[in-house]
């Protein structure tokens, strides 16, 4: 392997901010849905808007996660860095590996909370076709 450069953790810099981006504004976004469901169930007591809302809990939950690894892989990043910068290499590289671990993780729970998003949607189509045949 060739040696650890402080330009290797800097690269990754740019993708985790931007991954970091749309972590927040899926949890941005969702927080909008859970008020207004939440506004909804108070007038009316549907057991799809409750089944919305637990589904919604979960995704909240993933994208919690999903953040929390994204952060900690940034942070193993920066502390990499500082590592190469005080010359300690092989500390360095185990902290950039254990980085980009968490970084896969992150991306995993993506995956998962994007497999529970396209079930509901798909949920909510069949709700509209239930109702256009009636």
């Amino acid at each position: 392997m060739e040696e650890l450069t402080l330009t290797t953790p800097a690269l990754l810099f740019s993708a985790i901010s931007l991954i970091m981006l749309a972590y927040t504004n899926r949890f941005l976004a969702y927080a909008a849905i859970i008020r207004n469901l939440s506004d909804k169930y108070l007038k009316h007591q549907d057991a799809s808007v409750l089944r919305q809302i637990k589904n919604l809990k979960l995704r909240i939950k993933l994208t919690r996660y999903m953040q929390i690894a994204g952060i900690t892989s940034l942070l193993f990043c920066v502390l990499t860095m500082f590592l190469i910068y005080i010359n300690y290499p092989i500390v360095a590289v185990w902290a950039f590996g254990l980085g980009l671990v968490l970084l896969i993780l992150s991306l995993l729970f993506l995956i998962w909370e994007i497999q529970i998003s396209a079930k509901s949607l798909q949920h909510h189509l069949g709700d509209i076709e239930n109702h256009f045949k009636k």
